[in-house]
This record gives structure tokens, sequence and C-alpha cells, in this order.
């Protein structure tokens, strides 16, 4: 019988592209209830139209089948079972069944055939769970995973970076602003513009009252961001985002982009920053977490902290010295970086946490909270021209950690 309590499961209601009967509810409450005596609606399989036959069918595969049945262990079924739902449902349904599948019929060992890969929809859930088993693909499953996990960065990417490349550089030359510039450093185009007021007919001339320039200080000192992430099994899906995150940023000349994984074992994968796949390759995803030893890593590498912002992205979950990382984020909040602790990076609701942590390092001066995508860009824009965190959070409406 269809799992009717998954809040996803396809709305009877809304037919799937081709759905050749859209006024028959019948059917549709069909295609919902299943079969046999579950049913209580007399519409037989042979009775459907041949599409609608082959959604019944699909849709009996996963969830009539017993749990852990692995669609009968046919891998060759997987493949074509995961073709057909592409055909009979839009996008949103079919993400929603490969998750189900996932669960239900064990397909996490029959994701390491590469003729599964190439016959699934990728979504960032799909890219997770193929990150998290590629210690154990031979090289031609891997070679396939990584072009499904590609298709999944490139469209998290289209969808981020026009915003974050806009958000960064823009608060990079507010920031670098003053009012009280040098001759040489007058930026004349916004003087002028910020001066129309004062125009003088009788000298066709503007007075300029208020003087904009750029501080010579920003432009020698390249901006530096450190991305902490930590790489275990509940943080997978942070880790993507933070992956094509990190990715652009350090793509922008403006500013210095580090990017370091952790577990019990810190890992810099600066070099690999022009591409997000190399990045999510370069995980490993679950194991334990010592998110001090991390800390201590990007401190080592904190040059000026005045132009630092060292985002940790982590449950807070600790598994190393808990006192040693707070002093360690005491220290690098009174050597004048800025520290800001996400909780998930994520679109996935409400995080798990370690909030007794989180409160101890937001009292330190390291804000903790959960972010989503969409916010990261002008979560850094706000940290890089120094407003409060804190109230950036508030206004947004994202709850703070604060010690209880």
């Amino acid at each position: 019988m269809t799992d009717t309590s998954n809040p996803e499961t396809p709305d009877p209601g809304t037919p799937g592209p081709g759905l050749s009967s859209p006024d028959d509810r019948l059917t549709r409450w069909r295609l919902v209830l299943g079969g046999g005596e579950a049913d209580g609606i007399g519409v037989a399989r042979d009775a459907m139209t041949i599409d609608d036959a082959a959604r019944d069918r699909v849709l009996g595969d996963l969830y009539d089948a017993p749990r852990r049945g692995g669609l009968n262990g046919s891998q060759p079924k997987v493949s074509r079972w995961l073709g057909d739902i592409r055909t009979y449902f839009p996008s949103t349904v079919v993400q929603v069944m490969q998750r189900d599948a996932m669960d239900r019929l064990g397909l996490r060992q029959l994701l390491l055939e590469p003729e599964m890969l190439a016959a699934v929809q990728p979504d960032i859930h799909l890219a997770t769970t193929l990150i998290g088993l590629t210690s154990v693909m031979d090289e031609t499953t891997r070679e396939t995973a990584r072009t499904v996990v590609r298709t999944v960065t490139d469209e998290l990417e289209e969808r981020l970076r026009s915003a974050t490349v806009q958000a960064v550089t823009g608060a990079l030359d507010r920031s670098a602003r003053t009012r009280r510039p040098r001759p040489a450093d007058i930026d004349w185009n916004r003087t002028i513009a910020a001066n129309l007021r004062n125009y003088q007919p009788e000298y066709r001339s503007v007075i300029p009252e208020k003087l904009i320039g750029h501080a010579r200080r920003r432009s020698q000192v390249q901006r530096q961001i450190v991305l902490a992430i930590d790489q275990s099994g509940s943080m997978a899906e942070s880790v993507v985002f933070a992956g094509v995150f990190g990715a652009v940023l350090a793509s922008l000349p403006s500013v210095s982009t580090r990017l370091v994984v952790f577990d019990t074992a810190v890992v810099d994968l600066t070099d690999d920053l022009d591409d997000p796949v190399d990045i999510l390759f370069g995980v490993q995803l679950g194991g334990g977490t010592d998110i001090n030893r991390a800390v201590a890593y990007c401190q080592q590498h904190i040059t000026v902290p005045t132009e630092t912002i060292v985002i940790l992205i982590s449950d807070l979950y600790e598994g190393g010295v808990a006192e040693e990382l707070k002093e360690r984020s005491r220290a690098i909040v009174d050597s004048g970086a800025t520290m800001i602790a996400l909780l998930a990076l994520s679109d996935s609701g409400a995080p798990a946490f370690d909030a007794e942590l989180a409160g101890e390092l937001a009292e330190l001066g390291v804000p903790a909270f959960a972010c989503t995508p969409d916010l990261f860009p002008d979560l850094m824009a706000a940290a890089i021209e120094g407003r409060d965190v804190t109230e950036w959070a508030a206004g947004n409406d994202i709850v703070t950690t604060h010690r209880t």
C-alpha cells in the first residue's frame, strides 16, 4: 500500500505529466492507496490506461514491496524503475520517491552500480549519499558519481553565484569607503552624486560638501575568509553548500579564501577551490569530531586578524577538548577577527546541535545560529562591513543561541 503518512506523497488531485484521465479522481486515489484489500475503490490495474497502469506499477514496486526488498535484488530492474519514475512523475515527486527508495529498499548499496547512477535524477540528497560512498566505489563508479554530483553543484552555483558575488563585492566596496579621503583617494563620481543638491548654477559647479573616497588600508590588505567545515555525517548537506560557496568566494580576486574540512583530523582543501566537485570528493563524511583541532589550524593561518572572517560550520558536538576550543575562540575574537558558528548551512529546517556549547561560544562573541544558503551571501556582507551579526540575524528572523 502507498505510504500516505508521508506529507510529500503525491496529491491525488494533482496528476503527473501525461496523466491520461485528469478528471478521474477514482484513478488518482487508486494510485495513492494502491490495490488489493486496501483499495476500497474497485479500480483494477488492468482497467487503467497504459500510463496509469505504469504509474501504479512503479508506486507498487516502492511502497508495496517489503522494506529492504531491493526491488527483488535485480539491479537492471532498479535502473529501469528509476527511469520509469522520471517518465511518469514530475521532478519534485521523483526526488521524494528516490529518497524513499534509499530508505525502504536499501538502495545505498545499489548506488555503487554505474548503471543505476546513470538513471537517477540528481539532487542534493543524492549528492550527499554519493559523497558518503566514495571510499567504497571503484574508479568507474566514482567517475559516474562525479558526473551526478557535478550536475548538482552546477545547479547550486547557478542559483547562488550572482547573489554571493554581488553581496560580497558590494560589502567590500562599502567597507572601503571613507568620508575623509586623501586627495588622491577621492572617488569623484560618488562624491559628485552625493553632492548634487549643492549645485551652483551661476558657477556651473557642484560644491563638494561631502567627500567620498577609499581608505588606503583597505586597498592594501586583502580580506581573508576561512571556512571550517565539520564533515560528520549529520552535516552532509551543509558540506555540499559550503563547498559551492567556497568555490564562488575563491573566484573573487578581492578576497582570499581558505577552506578546511575536519572530523578528528583536519584536511586543507584550499588548492581544490577552483572546482566544488574536487572539494566534495575530498570529503570523508562520518567519523568523530575534533572542532578544537580544526579551530587551532585555522588560527595558525590568520595573518591579519582585523581583516579575517572565520566561519565555523558545525553542529558543535565536540569530541575534542571543549575548554581549549572556547579559549581558542576567545583568542580569535580578542585578536580583532570575526568568528561565526553556523550550526547548519542548509534548507532542511532546524538542525540538532549542542545548545550548551553554542551558548558558551555566543557569550565569547561568537554568534551561533543556523543559516539557509539563500541568506548566506547577505551574512557574509554583514560580516565584511563589520555590522553586528547578531542584529543581522534578528533582522532576518534567525534565532541566535544564548547560554541557558
